[in-house]
This record gives C-alpha cells, structure tokens and sequence, in this order.
C-alpha cells in the first residue's frame, strides 16, 4: 500500500511550499479522446456533455482546439492526503480575499492550482503568506 500523504490541516499548510510550474495552461472541451497525443495532456476528465483536456497553451492552439481561460499552474508540494479536510478551503478562502479565481485539481501526491495567468504572482504571494501563517481563518 502506498503511503497516504499528511492529513493534519497545520503541518499541510506550514509545509505546502506553493510553486509555480513554468508555461500557459488552458481547459478544452472535445468531445473523445480520439486522436488526441495524452502524453501532451495534463490531465483528463469526462463529463457528461464532453471531455475536458488541461493543455499547455500552445498545444491547444496547434491543434486548434477551443478554450476561455488561460491559467498559470501553481502546485503544493506537499504530499497532502486525498482524504485531508480543509487545505482546498483555506487555499480557497485566501485567494477569495484577493479576489482571485482558482481551479483545483487533486492528484495522488499534490494538489494543483490553475489560477488567471495575470493573478499569478499575487496567487502565489497570498499562498506564502497563508504557509508562513500556518493557520487558517474560515
């Protein structure tokens, strides 16, 4: 069994070591996978209505597929638990007070953060305030 990563709210937060990956990431609705290169993708989900890709910018644009947000990719790079209760909302409240959108995406070991490329560095400065804080105001 693989380790589950932390679950106390405190150490996740003191220890997340926000990081902004390089490029421009957008979100695509296509209808299939059909012909798509995965190992170009981000990452995946189905929806009813279509499949929506996590693309690098240019990948979406040479392959002339549609989106409306360009986002920056910020990562927690800490191993926070699929089953941890509260970093997605002390994250999302920071970011609610500096009036910045966020799309969160959970992987196995990280939690990934898709904000407005021109919010970015003001994402990432309200998420080293809150890891200095290491404590959360809901």
């Amino acid at each position: 069994m693989l380790p589950a990563g932390e679950t106390d709210l405190t150490q996740l937060l003191r220890t997340m070591r926000p990081a902004r990956q390089p490029g421009r990431y957008v979100f695509c609705p296509v209808p299939s996978l059909a012909g798509l290169d995965l190992s170009e993708c981000l990452g995946f989900f189905r929806e009813a209505e279509a499949c929506t890709v996590i693309l690098p910018q240019a990948v979406a644009d040479r392959l002339g597929l549609p989106y409306s947000f360009v986002a920056a990719w910020l990562t927690l790079r800490v191993h926070s638990a699929l089953s941890a209760v509260g970093l997605t909302a002390a994250v999302a409240g920071a970011l609610t007070r500096i009036g910045v959108s966020c799309n969160v995406v959970a992987a196995f070991y990280h939690d990934h953060l898709f904000v407005a490329e021109a919010d970015a560095e003001r994402a990432l400065a309200a998420l080293e305030e809150l890891a200095s804080n290491g404590s959360v105001r809901f």
